[in-house]
């Protein structure tokens, strides 16, 4: 079977003009964690502040991501790794269109975090690791999986039966045991200020 070429198509508008017009430069946050970690909840109310500021910003969420582009995955690694490749296909398309990406992934992997990193480029990838211990994600269990994952119904589930290789320099660092929500955006919309 032979290779189709792609040679990519040169538009007018590019990337610096949707800047300019945005008023911001784009970015990619990428929050990781396990699942009860807080991501979703620290990404939503990051991307409120940045709402009110009139920064253009669109949150990708596992479980809605799941819902409809990468429904066809299952949760096996080779699974979870081409899932995180997609999405960071699909935050590299919308850093280009000007948007700061806020993605919530459990994305467990070293490697599938750095090659969306290499995508993106690195100036424009911000690593947020949502730090919770794993007894206290599993004590909030907010969606039932950690329940379901210890009762064997969910194979491969990060933290019980599969890994979660933590960021070991992480650029912004939350520990949502330990500081409320207030602190952990504070921490993150301090850091991406100077960005922006």
């Amino acid at each position: 079977m032979s290779k189709v070429i792609v040679i990519p198509q040169i538009h007018d508008v590019n990337a610096e003009m949707r800047a300019e017009l945005n008023g911001h430069k784009p970015l990619v946050l990428w929050f990781t964690g396990l699942s009860g970690s807080g991501k979703s909840t620290v990404a939503n109310a990051v991307e409120k502040v940045l709402h009110e500021r009139k920064t253009r910003t669109y949150i990708l969420d596992g479980d809605n991501v799941r819902r409809g582009l990468n429904n066809d995955l299952d949760f096996s690694e080779s699974g979870r790794v081409e899932n995180i490749r997609r999405i960071g296909e699909v935050a590299n398309l919308m850093l280009d269109a000007g948007l700061v990406v806020l993605t919530a992934f459990v994305s467990p992997f070293k490697s599938d975090r750095e090659k969306v990193r290499q995508t993106v480029g690195a100036e424009n990838f911000v690593e947020v690791f949502v730090d919770c211990p794993l007894e206290v994600c599993e004590a909030r269990d907010v969606k039932g999986l950690y329940k379901k994952a210890r009762a064997g119904e969910i194979p491969d589930f990060t933290g019980i039966s599969s890994p979660f290789e933590a960021p070991e320099s992480p650029d912004i660092h939350l520990h949502t045991d330990t500081e409320d929500l207030a602190e952990s955006v504070a921490k993150v919309l301090s850091f991406i200020e100077k960005k922006l």
